[in-house]
């Protein structure tokens, strides 16, 4: 997959923005002003997860911009001025709420009309227990409350539902009814996009179902608290030794109980991603004899990707985990 590396300029188009006709004003990472995309539906997503679905989804009839460049931690994502400007300029938004401030700031400003939260589409869950947070019962939450004023993140939920191949269909559903919404015209063309992306995520859960079903262990441990979902979904314990950030250090605390649940489980490796540093894997796996392998959570493809899109990028997963939890 093409990923683009566009900036959004900041300049508004003459005139009331007509869905499907208008373009979003856009520039190269060199600044150089790009050309309108014609009659196409222009659409800004946040990060990677959001871009695959709008691309898969939305065919030839949407022209796509990422606000975060292949590379880039998305957590740590910092919006120019230009991208800010020039977001009020899309016919159509795809965000998740909760995992980039500075997006969620970005796209509250931009009052386009389009405008869909992936976390909406779904149910959050707060997965903080697993990496010794105290955020509450960890009761499961529906759709927010319009108005609030917290992102998903600061109330405990876990934003990554995008790793779990049932959730992210349940979000591609609605994400196709939105565009159908948006761009009645090419409604067809959107639902039959959709039901192919779909039956693709329905035959990847079910090659996880299957490929997990018998190992020898269930608890992996990770660098990043990413897996949670993917691990309710298949009956895994995750153990991540920071939290929601994969930046974030962990507590002396933290790795002491790392290292008991390891020894316990018979864990055989510690995973680490490709967008954020393996030193702390590294030295944990060192102490405690471990192997180390990536898990990869999927917030942007990278020339160090193991695939070219997510469903490449998941089968690989699933290898990394059948090999590190010893599948029979």
């Amino acid at each position: 997959m093409n990923i683009r590396r566009r900036l959004i300029a900041p300049a508004a188009l003459a005139g009331a923005v007509t869905l499907g006709i208008t373009s979003l004003s856009a520039c190269s990472s060199s600044d150089a002003a790009e050309g309108s995309n014609g009659d196409k539906l222009d659409v800004v997503a946040s990060f990677y997860p959001m871009e695959f679905l709008a691309e898969r989804i939305g065919g030839s009839h949407v022209s796509v911009t990422n606000l975060t460049k292949p590379g880039v931690e998305p957590h740590d994502l910092e919006l120019s001025p230009r991208q800010i400007g020039g977001l009020s300029d899309a016919d159509y938004i795809l965000y998740l709420k909760g995992i980039q401030p500075a997006v969620d700031d970005a796209v509250a400003q931009a009052g386009v009309k389009n405008t869909v939260d992936a976390a909406k589409l779904t149910t959050l869950e707060n997965h903080g227990s697993e990496v010794g947070h105290d955020h509450g019962e960890g009761e499961e939450h529906g759709h927010e409350e319009e108005g609030e004023e917290h992102g998903h993140e600061e109330a405990g939920l876990d934003p990554h539902i995008w790793l779990d191949p049932v959730k992210y269909a349940e979000v591609a559903e609605g994400v196709g009814k939105s565009l159908e919404k948006a761009d009645p015209d090419h409604a067809a063309d959107y639902r039959k996009n959709t039901d192919t992306l779909v039956g693709e995520l329905n035959d990847l859960n079910t090659a996880y179902e299957s490929g997990l079903k018998d190992t020898g262990t269930k608890t992996f441990v990770t660098t990043h608290s990413a897996f949670g979902y993917l691990a309710e979904r298949y009956g895994l314990t995750q153990q991540a030794i920071a939290g929601i950030d994969p930046e974030a250090e962990p507590s002396p605390a933290r790795i002491e109980e790392i290292h008991h649940a390891a020894e316990e489980s018979g864990a055989t490796t510690v995973f680490f991603e490709t967008l954020a540093s393996d030193r702390t894997a590294k030295t944990l796996a060192k102490d405690l004899g471990l192997k180390t392998a990536v898990l990869d959570p999927l917030e942007g493809i990278t020339d160090k990707s193991a695939g070219d899109d997510y469903i490449e990028v998941m089968k690989s997963n699933l290898t990394a985990l059948q090999k590190a939890l010893g599948s029979k």
